[in-house]
């Protein structure tokens, strides 16, 4: 699935929004991509995991024993990366804001394990959900999202494999361009939210 099919997944999915976004990381953008939007239709988001799971097959040429993702935004495309590759998925969330494995989840030591997010933006999501595995005893073999958002520059500490890349800018608050400054900002994703 080449990158302009992806994006059209999205577009038909209502997921590639514009408008004024903080996202998770505090910054802001002018585009947001709302990937709980495409997968709410189950056969779209087996469509594109099917297609993130060969990739991730061609690319890594590693044994995958378990698919680990972050709470929340990881937890649906991990739940379908695992059942295409036939594997257990697991998710970490956090507590009192620091990664914790719950519900009698556990990793085996020396588990094989891919972390899969849906978007990668800064990567620090990832990047804390792979030191929890590390610290787990799991094995990362590598990484895996549907978009990777930062355009490549995202370093989560291991090989990212995505289904599509965009490089979509962001600011700082302090820093906001004119055409966001009047536009009153809402945040989309969970990570904060009261």
């Amino acid at each position: 699935m080449n990158q302009e099919r992806v994006l059209k997944e999205f577009r038909a999915a209502g997921a590639l929004l514009e408008g004024h976004f903080v996202l998770s990381s505090g910054r802001h953008s002018d585009r947001y991509l709302q990937c709980a939007r495409v997968m709410m239709d189950p056969k779209r988001g087996a469509r594109l995991c099917r297609a993130l799971a060969r990739k991730v097959k061609e690319t890594l040429r590693k044994e995958i024993d378990l698919v680990v993702s972050p709470a929340m935004g990881g937890v649906v495309v991990g739940y379908e990366m695992a059942r295409q590759l036939g594997v257990p998925g697991i998710f970490f969330e956090r507590v009192e804001g620091e990664f914790a494995l719950r519900r009698g989840f556990d990793i085996p030591k020396r588990a094989k394990c891919l972390m899969v997010e849906d978007i990668v933006t800064t990567g620090l999501s990832s990047k804390e959900c792979i030191d929890a595995i590390r610290a787990e005893g799991g094995v990362v073999v590598g990484g895996a999202c549907l978009i990777d958002r930062s355009g490549g520059k995202a370093r989560i500490g291991t090989k990212l494999v995505s289904l599509a890349g965009l490089n979509i800018q962001s600011w700082d608050p302090s820093d906001l361009p004119v055409h966001l400054q009047d536009i009153p900002a809402v945040k989309p994703g969970s990570r904060g939210l009261k």
